[in-house]
């Protein structure tokens, strides 16, 4: 499924728990990666700015022991809670008189029901091995006939079982790492990754097709200074951006590399 349909999908779903819950000041949806998926229409990004700040810390605490299911932090003027949903985060704010059973009640069902028919309507993962059977099937009974083996058959065993024994082993040999040219763009805004970069979604596409059987979650990004680093690597997001040779760098890796936003850099995909 699109991203796009997915965003907008659960924006809309934000929105309707507020018409059915006014308790529900805020309410967001963010990855593991604190990256943001969908916010209802009335959250500026100070609050969410505000909201992961308050329970970002203890997030992380709780994912070294094992993961967290659910975080409440009482305020103030009101309550943040964050719930763990399969592959995401629900974040909501409510006032500090809200009835939490109710809020629980709307969020816990109305959401994990949206993303379960989001997941019916995606295509099904293409399964590359097949189910094995529970018996193995029977093998027809074929009667053999043994011909008598002469002596012109026996001298064809000889050379054909040397050159069974004597074939080289074959290696897998990785093909040349390709090298991209690309144009430094700056990367900010909300919840961005210091140690991650952004390029031509088309780009990530070749790397994939040239190596088929690996994942390529990093590149090395190498300035015409011999400066190098390596950093995870996602692409673009902005359609303005994608296709345009940039490649999105954040401040702290742009200090690292000592290179600022128009410069020429390499990246190649890291491929061990």
């Amino acid at each position: 499924m699109e991203n796009e349909v997915y965003t907008f999908a659960l924006k809309n779903t934000l929105d309707e728990i507020q018409k059915v819950c006014p308790d529900i000041k805020n309410a967001f949806v963010l990855t593991k990666d604190r990256e943001l998926i969908a916010r209802d229409e009335d959250t500026p990004e100070e609050a969410i700015t505000r909201a992961v700040s308050a329970f970002e810390e203890m997030l992380e605490k709780a994912q070294a022991i094992g993961g967290v299911q659910e975080v409440n932090i009482e305020g103030l003027n009101g309550r943040l809670n964050v719930s763990q949903l399969g592959e995401i985060y629900l974040v909501t704010v409510t006032s500090k008189e809200a009835d939490l059973e109710h809020v629980n009640t709307v969020t816990h069902v109305v959401v994990p029901t949206i993303l379960r028919l989001l997941e019916k309507f995606s295509p099904a993962p293409i399964e590359k091995n097949p189910p094995t059977l529970d018996t193995e099937p029977e093998e027809p009974t074929v009667e053999r006939v043994e011909e008598p083996e002469t002596e012109e058959h026996e001298e064809q065993l000889e050379p054909i079982e040397k050159s069974e024994t004597n074939l080289p082993k074959t290696e897998t040999i990785l093909p040349e790492t390709p090298i991209n040219q690309l144009i430094v763009e700056d990367l900010k805004g909300l919840l961005v990754q210091s140690d991650t970069v952004r390029i031509d979604s088309n780009i990530l596409q070749e790397w994939k097709d040239l190596y088929e059987d690996r994942t390529i979650e990093e590149a090395d990004v190498e300035t015409f200074g011999g400066k190098s680093t390596r950093c995870k690597v996602k692409p673009i997001k902005e359609s303005k951006l994608d296709g345009q040779g940039k490649i999105q760098i954040p401040n702290k890796v742009q200090t690292t590399l000592d290179v600022k936003k128009g410069e020429l850099v390499r990246v190649k995909p890291a491929v061990e």
